[in-house]
């Protein structure tokens, strides 16, 4: 079983609610090899959707680049960002936003929901499919022996409808590995660099701490 909690929520609290439970970290702060999940973590060669030959360096820098203000257009350089910082693009900086250009060279501009659907949705999918596949397995295997996973995210909104609220990439992780994943299919093919699962090996040693190795790098 897989279950979304906020990341503000203090972890005893979690873990009393849900006892033997194994807690994972999947946000930029992570200080493990699970931040790979995050969106903002620079795995390159991620193709940017509807921009034949772009690439960029997360996912957060797609969603940023190609979102278009009132006093700024998209920005390509900012798929080249490595640092998992300064990626974010704001309103106080650059005025109203208009929407998310539907490609770098395109014409149209997509609103909030359907830029999820059409440009965020589907490029994550592709970095849980080819940048941490061996994660995701371990994560279903996991669950499939009928563990708790607790994903620890900063925003835990789950619907893609809900403009109100960010949407959870945590929710985007639980629903992959559950086969429930929407709006995935939008990216085209690229190169890839596909993890295979890796083998781990047993360990008598008990507690979630041990066990959350086992998704690690």
């Amino acid at each position: 079983m897989i279950i979304i909690e906020s990341k503000r929520k203090k972890l005893a609290t979690i873990l009393k609610q849900y006892p033997g439970a194994i807690p994972v970290d999947v946000t930029s702060t992570a200080t493990d090899g699970l931040v790979k999940l995050s969106p903002f973590y620079p795995h390159g060669g991620i193709p940017v959707p509807f921009s034949e030959g772009y690439t960029a360096t997360c996912v957060e820098a797609i969603w940023q680049g190609l979102k278009v203000f009132e006093s700024c257009d998209v920005d390509v350089q900012l798929f080249q960002n490595d640092t998992m910082r300064n990626i974010k693009r704001t309103v106080r900086r650059f005025g109203k936003p208009l929407g998310h250009r539907k490609g770098v060279n395109g014409t149209e501009l997509l609103g909030y929901i359907e830029a999820r659907k059409q440009i965020y949705i589907p490029t994550y999918k592709w970095v849980l499919e080819n940048k941490v596949a061996n994660i995701i397995e371990r994560l279903r295997t996991a669950s499939n022996e009928g563990k708790t996973i607790i994903l620890l995210d900063y925003d835990t909104n789950a619907d893609v409808e809900n403009a109100r609220k960010p949407l959870s990439h945590a929710s985007l992780i639980k629903a992959y590995v559950e086969g429930t994943y929407p709006y995935g299919d939008n990216i085209p093919d690229a190169p890839t660099e596909t993890e295979s699962p890796k083998k781990t090996k047993k360990s008598g040693e008990k507690g979630n701490i041990q066990e959350l190795e086992l998704f690690n790098e």
